[in-house]
């Protein structure tokens, strides 16, 4: 029984409410620690006053987080037993477990060139430089705390939050109750690099105090579906990251042919999970022979236990799959199955079921569905036409535009709503550290402050 508590300002503290964590048959493999809101209130008031970390250590620190994180036993779990725990309770295969977690070893090492990117030009790092004795922007914080909410879908949703703790910021994380192991391990990890424990805490709570967090906290990262971006996506001082949307565009003068197995891997990295996972394809001209190629590459995934080698789809309890199905069938309405159209749940032996891929025809570029996005490998292919404009490729967060004409390409860049444009052969899910996801999380958590001094 794994057992993991909270790690507040002072060190770990043991939770009297206690919740399950659970393998994908039932089986009870842990339990999470839940503070309440008043601990929430007092560890975030100690992570205030707590001084913060000089730049020049913090990068140090990070490097170092990374090695642990990656090769240390941490909270009695080595790193095959890290990926083996959070496999077994999320039905993420081990591969991807694995590629993520060294995904976020690298965002630790990157943070230097993360900052220095993100950074305006003309800005500097510094009050002492000596650019602002003739007048300056510094690059300085908006505020002292920063808020996650975490997801649970993959590891590597943890890539994104360690900017704001490089940018000086002091952290608390809310795990996951489905797959906590991350974050306690990256939280963790940091501590023993260095970090002092009231500059990044973890924090596990029920929904009442997870509001707390957002609430007395500067600002926040939530992650979630439609329901969270709702609820928060009002707020100035919340990012979302909700359902990604993100879309693949074929112009009639690209051969498509060449590509489909660039756009087959977009659908089904990280087994779809993931918030740029194609799940719109847009085709000039007769979409069909695409959908059909394209469920021609997704049904030869095999469906395998989560700990099989070769494994890439998710495995999740036969009544959660079986649901997913049932709102797929029923939010599918008339567009054209050409695969998962009977079912999309394979059942395994060893228990459990996969979530097989499933590709359906819409017939207008701005179908209802084109805005369905399911945690699986679900894309809905459709047509398009230059008279349709850009409006249907709106909301997307990753946009990969398969064309040569620039003209397009300027109109799609200039898009508010379009966060990502790859142009190519480059998958939505293409990602390195150093490059904006959401934009740079240092936009949203920065300004600049104009200053210029004499005398000191």
């Amino acid at each position: 029984m794994i057992e993991i508590d909270a790690l507040g300002p002072a060190g770990a503290y043991h939770a009297r409410q206690r919740i399950p964590i659970t393998a994908l048959d039932g089986t009870e493999v842990g339990e999470l620690g839940q503070v309440p809101a008043l601990f929430v209130r007092r560890a975030i008031a100690a992570m205030r006053a707590a001084p913060t970390v000089p730049a020049a250590e913090r990068f140090a620190l990070m490097a170092k987080a990374a090695e642990l994180f990656t090769t240390a036993t941490i909270g009695g779990l080595d790193p095959e037993e890290y990926i083996r725990i959070v496999s077994t309770v999320s039905g993420v295969p081990q591969q991807v477990v694995r590629q993520s977690a060294e995904w976020v070893a690298d965002v630790l090492r990157s943070q230097s060139d993360t900052l220095a990117s993100a950074m305006p030009q003309g800005a500097v790092a510094e009050w002492s430089d000596e650019r602002t004795r003739e007048g300056a922007g510094v690059w300085v914080r908006k505020g002292e705390v920063f808020a996650v909410h975490a997801a649970g879908n993959t590891p590597a949703v943890h890539g994104l939050w360690p900017e704001a703790l490089a940018l000086g910021y002091k952290v608390v994380v809310r795990p996951s109750a489905r797959e906590p192991f991350t974050a306690f391990r990256l939280v963790s990890a940091l501590r023993m690099a260095g970090f002092p424990p009231a500059t990044i805490t973890l924090l596990p709570t029920d929904y009442a105090a997870a509001d707390v967090i957002i609430a007395e906290a500067d600002y926040a990262i939530v992650y979630g579906g439609q329901d969270v971006v709702d609820k928060y996506g009002t707020s100035s001082r919340v990012l979302t990251q909700g359902p990604g949307r993100s879309k693949i565009l074929i112009t009639a003068d690209v051969d498509w042919r060449e590509r489909i197995d660039v756009i087959a891997d977009s659908v089904s990295h990280l087994g779809g999970t993931a918030c740029t996972c194609t799940t719109g394809v847009l085709v000039e001209g007769d979409p069909e022979p695409v959908a059909r190629a394209l469920a021609e590459r997704l049904e030869r995934i095999p469906s395998l236990p989560a700990d099989h080698p070769d494994a890439i789809l998710t495995v999740q309890p036969l009544p959660t799959v079986t649901a997913i199905d049932e709102y797929l069938h029923e939010v599918a309405g008339t567009a054209t199955p050409l695969l998962g159209g009977d079912t999309i749940v394979d059942e395994l032996p060893s228990g459990g079921a996969v979530l097989r891929p499933a590709v359906h025809l819409v017939d207008t570029a701005t179908a209802p569905q084109l805005g369905v996005e399911l945690a699986f490998p679900c894309v809905w292919v459709g047509p398009w036409q230059p008279a349709d404009g850009i409006a249907p490729l709106r909301d997307t967060l990753v946009l990969t535009a398969m064309t040569t004409r620039a003209d397009l390409v300027d109109a799609l860049l200039t898009e508010p709503t379009i966060t990502n444009l790859y142009l190519g052969d480059n998958p939505t899910t293409w990602l390195r550290p150093g490059v904006p996801h959401d934009g740079y999380l240092a936009e949203f958590l920065m300004r600049c402050k104009g200053m210029i001094r004499s005398g000191i």
